[in-house]
């Protein structure tokens, strides 16, 4: 029988490549880096309103999938700026920051511990001696509780919330045979069920955030989510499914070579979906903890790094997401050639078609009662 994995597996196992060596995550998410800077200024624009209307002696803030590379830093940076820009234009006492850094508990917190004690250094260099700023690692799901009642202002998270608890556990039957054979997401084709399934676990899963987080934020509170999405009700649009078809075909040229068994092609699938905004927005209306600030739907320029292709740079920055559940699921040593053809099949692809997935930035703010 193969091998499902539960939500209790992606929970252990699922994580961005640690460390500072040349295929982790903190070398390889320099497109996430540039997707969020993009939409920085809303981030700020938010964080300066939630300040002025509360103006909290203590700000408590949340980053949610922070990973382990500088991007969390960088927001933190960022936030404690504009807070403290907005206090001294505004003659208000500065607050103190309390910020919190939550990802799955296999995550590479230890990269980020040994940078703070350069970060704080930076941000002192802006202030009269050290600021008032506590960092602390908060491991677990953030499918769930993670933190007290009402002691959050301010959720970030980017990049992290197209990705499910869980591959959806009916894609299974009960021999472990993946009813999507062929496929590690949803495709052209894809038996009909296999989207139903994605959604459903979508929907089971946004709805779990929101009522966790609402119980987390005081009242007003505000959130900045940046996740991939799709542009229509087509599940199988090729902006969204484009890079796992190639990651597909990818495994099945190392099928071909005899070095992954095909079964084990035909019974992995990722713990991924990009939603519409409809599908978003129906979400946030049903669980009923929030409003629905603002919705911005954008779309990362493509361009290669100086030094590698843009292909090269997506495998890169693919293999540092996906390479912990491939070794679970594949076994160690298939990384390297896989993701040399992928590189390449993606330079290959974006010769005949420009294809750029799309991204929503979502500003929600917790409801009065």
């Amino acid at each position: 029988m193969s091998q499902t994995r539960t939500s209790m597996d992606v929970e252990k196992a699922f994580h961005m490549t640690g460390g500072v060596e040349e295929t982790s995550y903190a070398r390889n998410s320099s497109l996430q880096k540039k997707a969020s800077d993009m939409v920085k200024h809303i981030t700020i624009e938010t964080i300066q309103q939630l300040y002025l209307t509360t103006t909290p002696r203590s700000l408590g803030i949340a980053d949610l999938g922070c990973s382990s590379g500088p991007n969390t830093l960088s927001f933190i940076k960022d936030i404690f700026d504009a807070v403290e820009g907005t206090s001294s234009q505004t003659l208000l006492p500065a607050p103190e920051f309390r910020v919190y850094l939550n990802d799955l508990p296999t995550n590479d917190f230890n990269t980020i511990f040994k940078a703070l004690p350069d970060f704080y250094k930076e941000l002192r260099k802006g202030s009269n001696g050290r600021p008032s700023i506590f960092i602390a690692g908060f491991p677990g799901s953030f499918y769930g509780r993670l933190f007290p009642n009402n002691c959050l202002h301010f959720i970030y998270s980017s990049y992290s919330l197209h990705w499910l608890s869980q591959v959806p556990p009916a894609l299974y039957d009960e021999q472990g045979r993946s009813i999507n054979k062929g496929n590690i997401y949803i495709s052209k084709s894809s038996p009909p069920s296999v989207s139903e399934l994605y959604l459903r676990q979508f929907q089971e899963d946004f709805a779990l955030f929101l009522r966790s987080r609402s119980e987390e934020l005081i009242e007003g509170g505000r959130m900045v989510l940046i996740l991939l999405g799709r542009r229509g009700p087509d599940h199988a649009d090729r902006g969204n499914t484009f890079f796992w078809e190639l990651l597909s075909r990818s495994l099945a040229i190392l099928v071909s070579w005899g070095e992954v068994e095909e079964e084990k092609l035909h019974s992995y699938a990722v713990n991924f979906y990009a939603p519409t905004k409809e599908e978003i927005e129906e979400e946030v209306r049903r669980e009923g903890s929030f409003e629905l600030d603002r919705v911005e739907m954008f779309e990362i320029e493509k361009d290669g790094a100086d030094d590698m292709s843009y292909g090269t740079q997506v495998a890169r920055t693919v293999r540092a997401i996906q390479e912990s559940m491939i070794s679970l699921h594949f076994g160690e040593g298939i990384a390297d050639s896989l993701f040399e053809n992928y590189g390449r099949l993606v330079d290959e692809e974006m010769a005949k078609e420009d294809i750029r997935p799309i991204t929503f930035l979502l500003v929600l703010r917790k409801s009065m009662i």
